[in-house]
């Protein structure tokens, strides 16, 4: 199949020019692109109800006569509504149209039409709004539907699918070999590709999942254990002095047992065999480990060299500046900063030193990957909160030296075995102990009946001197039930915090607007900061004491802890209050657990079990390719299946001239090219 590939998808009959280019906004730029590109969910017109037997939210198909000729007028808006009302020998539905001003030519009085679409329960009864609907002598079927963009509905993509799924040749060469196909009870190739646009049962469904999933996860298996495999890049960054003693004697206080392993982890990696180090160090919220990445700069930096660490936003990136200038810069150390919001002649003459080698650390944000940047010697880079971070962005700061030495942070609590997996190409290290002195935080569950008596709690600490964060899932009211955060500071200022300074957050503003926000909150003149979820990775404010998160049953434990981490970092005592109305059992056993410990670690393995792994792969944010049918939130069952095909498949993998995985080998190359990464 890999021929059609290379096959533009205008090649497809209906496919001009223009909607060539539709296709392109979905990643479709080839045939082989196209057939890859999978349904995200389906209609299932293949199971017919009664009326009688619907039940209320659920989504199905009906077939029944249309009792009443649509009925349409103007209501609010300008918009059109339409309604009519259907009925079979069990019941009768109303039907309500919106915007469809050609319905009453689409549905005509005493004729059978087939449904389909969600029942609710109506004042008058059953209700659908908005249906599907086809003539009830066509044949009931399972209608696959897309991602789409304007103009490009799912409808146009599943014509253009069925002409490519034509293109496939009589017989193609299966990606897995016979033996792993058999064990593992597997479709074979090309039907599981025909069956998943276009089944004809639901086992067929999952039966074509299932292949396909499996399929993409051996492959991401053994692209990463490839990667593990690799030679070690060779560095000209010698490190032949350890200077951490020397370090500690700026530090006033104490390392933890942990910082102090993380340090001689990264040390050893530098001075072994003239490699690069690639290592990953994972602490928990407020572990420490900005100064483990300080302490590495310091020995790089004394051997000669110069270091730079990419933090995700300028406000975090002024903060590290701040800080490690201020340890640093009595040692003779010069640390610039480069951020987007540095004026053209500052930056300059920060570039001009850089390059000169007048400037050791450099600390920024995405600005430090600039083709303008250019250092003298570059030992050492580090990523800080390295989730933010594609391998993009990593490779091409690391492309400005002669193969640096390489340090990724996160403050993701991750189980081992799902860390080696997202991290395959790094070695780690964990600070698993807090800093003394690092405040327990007090974390209580609470519905909205004493939402007033927390509010109350707010404002005795706020007249105490502190400030809190309130925490809303949403950035507007558009997902139903919930508060956007424009919504919830506006009726918290009119009413209950009027005489208190309400701040607001979220992330479709602009980050200088964002800063702006946050630095005055740092400065202490916001009181309250109502936000999204744009403060789970922030700076330190040691006067805010209590966070307060609205719907907490939306979050996962692990970003809740992420969320929680922004109070208790100062000296006063420090609480978190989750608000949610859930009675789902699970739901509050997740909520509860997190009341029970501050222990990053252990709310990570019970999210595990409780979730899967959702929680710990975001949307590409870990550097991983992209998945187009697995989900490793949902598919660990299959995964662990794919890992132990992977092992079996591991010596006759590692032979080239097994002529048997030559497919399997071109869809690896193929998956990890996508993020930029070559192999052989």
């Amino acid at each position: 199949m890999g021929s059609l590939y290379e096959i533009p998808i205008d090649k497809i009959t209906g496919v001009g020019e223009k909607r060539a280019r539709l296709y392109g906004k979905l990643g479709i730029a080839s045939v082989g692109d196209l057939i890859r590109f999978y349904p995200r969910t389906y209609e299932d017109w293949s199971v017919i109800k009664s009326i009688s037997e619907t039940t209320s939210d659920e989504v199905c198909c009906v077939k029944a006569c249309v009792d009443i000729a649509p009925a349409s007028r103007t209501v609010s808006g300008g918009r059109w509504l339409a309604s009519t009302r259907i009925s079979d020998d069990t019941g009768f539905v109303k039907l309500t149209f919106f915007n469809n001003p050609y319905i009453s030519r689409m549905l005509y009085r005493g004729r059978e039409y087939l449904f389909y679409g969600k029942i609710i329960d109506g004042i008058n009864g059953r209700e659908m709004v908005n249906p599907q609907f086809a003539e009830s002598s066509k044949s009931p079927i399972i209608r696959p539907i897309y991602s789409q963009v304007a103009g490009l509905p799912s409808k146009s993509i599943e014509t253009t699918m069925r002409y490519g799924l034509n293109m496939l040749p009589e017989v193609i060469r299966d990606t897995i070999p016979n033996d792993i196909i058999e064990q593992y009870n597997l479709m074979d190739l090309k039907t599981a590709l025909c069956r998943i646009h276009f089944p004809l049962s639901q086992n067929d469904i999952e039966r074509s999942r299932r292949r396909l999933i499996f399929e993409e996860l051996l492959v991401l298996v053994l692209g990463l254990s490839t990667i593990k495999n690799m030679p070690d890049k060779l560095t000209s960054v010698k490190i032949t002095k350890d200077y951490t003693n020397e370090f500690l004697t700026f530090l006033p206080f104490k390392l933890t047992d942990a910082q102090s392993k993380s340090i001689s982890d990264c040390i050893a990696d530098m001075q072994k065999n003239n490699v690069a180090m690639n290592r990953l160090v994972q602490g928990d919220v407020g572990s420490g480990k900005t100064m483990v990445a300080a302490a590495v700069a310091y020995t790089c930096i004394k051997n000669g060299f110069q270091a730079a660490i990419m933090a995700p936003t300028e406000i975090l990136a002024r903060q590290h500046f701040e800080s490690l200038n201020n340890l640093l810069s009595p040692s003779g150390i010069n640390v610039g900063l480069l951020t987007g919001s540095v004026t053209a002649k500052k930056k300059t003459d920060i570039l001009e030193k850089l390059e000169c080698g007048l400037i050791d650390l450099l600390i920024g944000t995405h600005s430090l990957i600039s083709d303008n940047v250019v250092f003298k010697n570059l030992g050492l880079v580090v990523t800080d909160e390295q989730h933010r971070f594609g391998v993009r962005q990593r490779s091409t700061l690391l492309a400005k030296g002669a193969n640096p030495h390489l340090l990724v942070m996160s403050a993701t609590p991750i189980p081992r075995t799902l860390a080696l997996m997202i991290y395959g190409d790094l070695d780690i290290s964990i600070i698993d102990e807090l800093p003394p002195g690092r405040q327990i935080i007090d974390t209580l569950l609470i519905d909205g009946s004493i939402r007033e008596r927390a509010y109350n709690f707010l404002k005795k600490n706020i007249d105490e001197g502190r400030q809190c964060y309130i925490v809303c899932p949403a950035v507007d009211n558009t997902d139903s039930g919930l508060k956007g955060v424009e919504e919830y500071a506006e009726e918290i200022r009119q009413k209950t915090f009027a005489d208190y300074r309400v701040g607001v957050l979220h992330g479709k503003m602009k980050t200088a607007d964002k800063d702006a926000v946050m630095t005055e909150f740092i400065n202490g003149n916001i009181d309250i900061l109502v936000s999204t979820t744009v403060v789970e990775v922030g700076v330190d404010v040691p006067n805010a004491t209590i966070m307060m998160i609205e719907n907490a049953e939306r979050f996962g434990l692990s970003q809740l802890h992420q969320l929680r981490g922004r109070v208790g970092r100062g000296e006063n005592k420090s609480y978190c209050i989750l608000v949610s109305e859930a009675k789902n059992p699970d739901a509050v056993r997740r909520l509860k657990a997190l009341c029970e410990t501050n222990d990053g670690f252990k709310i990570a393995d019970e999210d595990l079990k409780l979730r899967g792994p959702g929680d710990f792969f975001g949307s590409r944010q870990h550097g991983l390719p992209e998945l187009k049918i697995a989900d490793l939130a949902e598919n660990v069952d299959i995964l662990h299946d794919a890992q132990a095909a992977a092992k079996a498949l591991r010596e006759r993998y590692i032979n080239v001239n097994d002529n048997e995985l030559r497919g399997l080998r071109a869809e690896v190359r193929m998956l990890f090219h996508s993020v930029g990464t070559q192999l052989n």
